[in-house]
């Protein structure tokens, strides 16, 4: 076979012979062109979401090689399905012992809470041996830098008056967390420096899964009520449709409560004025219309979840945020304020997203050592080099 190849070659004509080496080097060229383009597309952010909106819509959809196993392997496959369905339940019984542990936790916990409160509301001085703190820029000075910097400070705090406990606490909170800091208002911030504590209660034992949000609030000129509560009930058992998507406890619905607004201080609501021109006279009258009116405060008037589970779009949205936002204060604003308040805890989170510009940086990299280390590569055609290597 080896001869009839090498006779079918000399017997070719030079001129076809360039032919075909010009067809292979255009092959190659349309390669080239394919994988640069291939490159492109993979570059372009709305590509990449259209694709990746594709392949999500392809999870969980079969991929054929279920369909291709013979029946007895298919019917060992069902065993291990009904296996992991009682894996859920187990699961779900887990995060019911969870529930219960967090109940007990709450009630260690909250004594330390009522001494926050407590401080917060001038309701308690703390001792000079419980205000003692370390704080990292300290470390380093010197004892006479210490005492010259608590005489400053001293002589400051004569020149003001006394204020009472912690100021504007929890309003300091809401402001410093972006979760929350979007759903304030101007016109909320006078109330929430009313508010004095947050508190997460636990449903009882035996009970359904639930927990409620108590807001306490010292008397004021915006409304009559000294505690807003807001509950959330839970559901922490397999769905018998879909046991598959179970991953622990899930918000079912929440409810609010009735805020009694004293006249003209509802922020809630905002009167509006419009013209309306009658067709037939032309006379033009001024209509009054009250409509909603974006606040913190409809946090406590949140939809209603219809028996039959199905809502709106807006609806769904709107839930879907303050089942967020509620897990948020339970999970994190209650237990750790004071951080939220002096701003750590915020400082804390950024590092986390740092970390992950760090890492698309990495891949920045690898990303420009793969062109380096392509022998196709030539830096002589990049027409537009970074901006660190132009020469200045």
């Amino acid at each position: 076979m080896a001869d009839i190849d090498n006779k079918d070659t000399a017997e070719m004509d030079p001129a076809d012979m360039e032919d075909v080496e010009e067809v292979e080097e255009e092959e190659t060229g349309e390669d080239n062109k394919a994988r640069q383009l291939t490159v492109q597309m993979m570059q372009n952010p709305q590509i990449l979401a259209a694709l990746q909106e594709r392949l999500d819509g392809l999870v969980g959809s079969p991929s054929g090689y279920m369909e291709s196993l013979p029946k007895i392997v298919k019917r060992r496959v069902n065993a291990l399905k009904n296996l992991q369905v009682k894996c859920a339940h187990i699961e779900a019984k887990f995060y019911e012992e969870v529930h219960e542990l967090e109940r007990k936790y709450a009630a260690l916990y909250q004594p330390l809470f009522d001494k926050r409160s407590e401080i917060i509301k001038a309701a308690y001085e703390p001792t000079d041996e419980e205000c003692e703190w370390k704080a990292d820029d300290e470390e380093e000075l010197s004892d006479e830098m210490k005492d010259k910097a608590k005489v400053e400070e001293e002589k400051k705090d004569e020149e003001k008056e006394d204020p009472k406990g912690i100021p504007e606490f929890w309003l300091t909170v809401f402001k410093n967390v972006d979760l929350l800091s979007d759903m304030l208002q101007e016109h909320d911030e006078p109330i929430l420096k009313h508010l004095q504590d947050i508190k997460v209660k636990f449903s009882d034992a035996g009970q359904p899964m639930s927990f409620t949000l108590e807001f306490f609030f010292e008397p004021n000129d915006f409304f009559t009520n000294t505690l807003l509560t807001k509950t959330y009930v839970m559901r922490s058992e397999p769905d018998e449709t879909d046991p598959f998507s179970f991953d622990g406890p899930e918000i079912m619905r929440c409810t609010g409560c009735p805020i009694d607004w004293t006249k003209g201080k509802n922020v809630t609501l905002k009167t509006i004025k419009k013209k309306q021109k009658h067709k037939g006279r032309g006379t033009v009258r001024t209509v009054t219309k009250t409509v909603p009116n974006d606040s913190f405060f409809n946090f406590f008037s949140p939809p209603e979840v219809p028996e039959s589970g199905e809502m709106d779009e807006d609806s769904e949205a709107v839930l879907a945020a303050d089942f967020e936002i509620g897990h948020f204060i339970r999970e994190r604003i209650v237990p750790r304020a004071v951080l939220y308040f002096t701003g750590e805890a915020i400082e804390d989170d950024d590092d986390d997203y740092d970390e992950e510009g760090e890492e698309a940086d990495d891949e920045e990299g690898e990303e420009e050592a793969d062109e380096e280390n392509d022998p196709e590569y030539d830096p002589k055609k990049d027409a537009n080099p970074p901006a660190e290597c132009k020469q200045q």
